[in-house]
């Protein structure tokens, strides 16, 4: 075998190395997105003040199987289907302002769709909303991070409800601007993605949720 052969022998080796090990990198990298971390992008100001429009925060996808959702918690997790429509289910109907938010889900969710807002009740709790804020087991909820509602009619829900078993109650910061579990109603575990848990964009918004 001549130098000239060796030579590009060694070049074509050291290209499927790389080929080789480029692809390992896009396969772990889609494993982790998959599996572990996600990063999501924030579509509206249903999170303000805590969350911005085109805001960047990183999704722990793992940390719901090891040691479940609790309140407090910023989540992804996919609606009911149709969430716009805010039918309040099983049997699907409006809900209305002054008497009880949604205690039940329409029984099907849309997979196409990601939501982010906090999880303010859980299974077993009672809860109602006056002037936006939750009132849980008896107790108002300590929000500072939330911004106020005002005399928006769609802040006052005064009407108990208990969360059923496996569901958990969404809702976003900006109360009065967030299509949430008030209008159809709280989230089965199954549908929740993950727990945001700190933003990386942009620089000045850095920082764990």
């Amino acid at each position: 075998m001549t130098p000239r052969s060796r030579s590009a022998k060694s070049a074509a080796g050291s290209i499927a190395e790389l080929i080789g090990l480029l692809l390992v990198v896009v396969g772990l990298a889609f494993a982790i997105q998959a599996f572990i971390v996600k990063p999501y992008t924030i579509p509206s100001g249903s999170m303000e003040p805590t969350l911005e429009v085109g805001q960047h925060v990183l999704v722990d996808r793992i940390g719901n199987s090891l040691s479940g959702p609790h309140v407090g918690q910023v989540t992804v997790f996919h609606p009911p289907t149709e969430p716009e429509e805010q039918l309040c289910g099983p049997h699907p109907h409006e809900v209305r302002s002054g008497g009880a938010a949604c205690s039940q889900p329409i029984p099907r969710e849309d997979t196409s769709v990601n939501f982010i807002k906090r999880i303010v009740a859980g299974p077993g709790d009672v809860i109602y909303v006056k002037k936006g804020h939750v009132y849980r087991n008896g107790v108002r909820e300590k929000d500072p991070y939330i911004r106020a509602c005002g005399s928006d009619p769609e802040c006052d829900f005064p009407k108990p409800i208990k969360i059923p078993p496996g569901h958990w109650f969404m809702m976003g910061d900006n109360r009065g601007e967030s299509d949430d579990s008030r209008f159809w109603g709280p989230v089965p575990t199954a549908w929740i993605i993950g727990d945001a848990f700190i933003t990386y964009w942009p620089p000045d918004r850095i920082g764990f949720l």
